[in-house]
């Protein structure tokens, strides 16, 4: 005999929860043509701020954290510089290692991903000394990163308790080798995780990249900060300037169907030797491939001390794509696997298909949210798998979603609940819930 008196209070225990998260939950989606990445870490201007600093407002969706720098240094461990904000010599070492200790940065990494900013570790940069010899070294220094910067244990943390959200390959120099092997085992982490996690890649614009090329084609990516700068393809050589062959690239051969392409620009004349452009010429960049190809996913800056005190060039520049910025499936998309969950896209204002079913709630309860214009939405069965599965029940007349009893379910919400994280994942045997990239106001009209 089905017991109803529990059921139901499962059921509004699920609805209570749920809407709780969505009223305060501000966050990232990998999907939208607006998002901006800047690049914070090396102090390209001198006058280099706290890492909190560059969060205050909404301009700002990722941050690679550059540099980690050395794979392999004294002890066999990483090294990691971030200017004039930490260093192995200015802050302290790991035991052994010529590791900076910069747990001090463990709180503005989380004021950061608070607001819904993804904050990631960038490997590599012009001077780094970075490498694999075997296949074996490269998944063994992908559990390294997992256990030592995101969501893994290890006696060092460079970062304290702040787990990052993921890693950004900015390969320019050593061997193009077993790189797959690297991001492949990175992933065989991540996609197991309950936080979502992200995989980026900065590739310099002439195609193939040397360095990149071969992971690139091997290994699934979420977004790819292709640098049109210091290269004959730059901003400022439009004749060079080539968006479409990388647009081939993410259609075609990526095999991450859903991966979006950034145009990677210098925020001011002096953050480059050359392929600078005034902000009106890179809006006009931007505007241009925001309209033309579903690929597109936004503008990479390097660095966010060059690009904020250059008249707020980062703003500019964000405020441009935000007043056309949606959410885009690419034209393959549909088998992708972006993020840790991967899965269908569905973009627009139309109702997702809700593939599959979990144990239905009590007959006839319902979990009614009211949005601002007062429309109800009737919550009672399916599964959400993207942030525009999200947006879609958000902004259909009526979806339905069925209960889940799974208590991965309700732990994942007290998880989220007690450390107050803005970003959402949510994942059961089936379904992953990941972040939305719009702030979401509502109260519970009934239960």
């Amino acid at each position: 005999m089905v017991n109803w008196t529990s059921r139901t209070s499962r059921w509004l225990l699920q609805c209570s929860l749920w809407s709780a998260v969505f009223w305060s939950v501000s966050g990232f989606d990998i999907n939208r043509n607006d998002n901006l990445a800047v690049y914070w870490g090396q102090d390209s201007s001198g006058k280099q701020q706290q890492l909190s600093f560059y969060c205050q407002d909404d301009v700002y969706d990722m941050i690679p954290l550059a540099f980690l720098y050395v794979f392999f240094g004294i002890g066999g461990e990483p090294m990691i510089d971030f200017a004039n904000i930490c260093s192995s010599s200015a802050n302290g070492v790991f035991p052994g290692t010529q590791l900076a200790n910069c747990s001090f940065m463990a709180q503005d990494i989380q004021d950061c991903q608070n607001k819904g900013k993804v904050v990631t570790i960038s490997l590599g940069g012009a001077t780094g000394d970075v490498g694999f010899a075997n296949s074996s070294q490269a998944k063994d220094f992908a559990d390294t990163i997992w256990n030592q910067f995101l969501g893994g244990t290890s006696d060092i943390r460079p970062f304290g308790d702040a787990v990052l959200d993921g890693v950004d390959l900015d390969i320019e120099g050593g061997l193009p080798t077993f790189y797959g092997d690297f991001v492949n085992q990175l992933r065989s982490h991540t996609d197991n995780a309950k936080k979502q996690y992200y995989v980026t890649a900065a590739p310099q614009c002439p195609f193939p990249d040397a360095n990149l090329g071969q992971v690139l084609n091997a290994s699934r990516f979420d977004a790819v900060y292709v640098q049109f700068y210091n290269n004959y393809c730059g901003l400022n050589a439009p004749d060079q300037f080539d968006f479409s062959v990388w647009d081939e690239w993410a259609r075609t051969a990526s095999p991450n169907p859903d991966v979006k392409i950034f145009i990677g620009a210098p925020g001011s004349a002096t953050a480059a030797g050359q392929g600078f452009v005034d902000i009106a010429q890179l809006q006009q960049y931007a505007m241009s491939a925001q309209a033309t190809y579903d690929t597109f996913g936004g503008v990479m800056l390097w660095d966010a001390s060059d690009a904020y005190d250059n008249n707020r060039y980062d703003k500019a520049i964000k405020t441009s794509m935000s007043a056309n910025g949606r959410e885009v499936s690419n034209p393959t998309s549909g088998s992708g696997n972006g993020g840790s969950g991967g899965g269908n896209t569905t973009s627009g204002g139309t109702s997702p298909t809700f593939p599959g079913s979990t144990s239905p709630g009590p007959s006839g309860s319902t979990c009614l949210v009211q949005q601002p214009l007062g429309e109800e939405l009737l919550w009672s069965g399916g599964q959400i798998r993207t942030s525009a599965d999200i947006r879609a029940l958000f902004t259909s007349q009526s979806v339905r979603m069925m209960a889940r009893q799974s208590r991965d379910v309700l732990k994942s919400f007290g998880e989220i609940a007690r450390r107050r994280v803005s970003s959402l994942v949510l994942r059961d045997s089936t379904s992953t819930i990941v972040r939305p990239k719009y702030k979401l106001h509502r109260r519970v009209a009934s239960l």
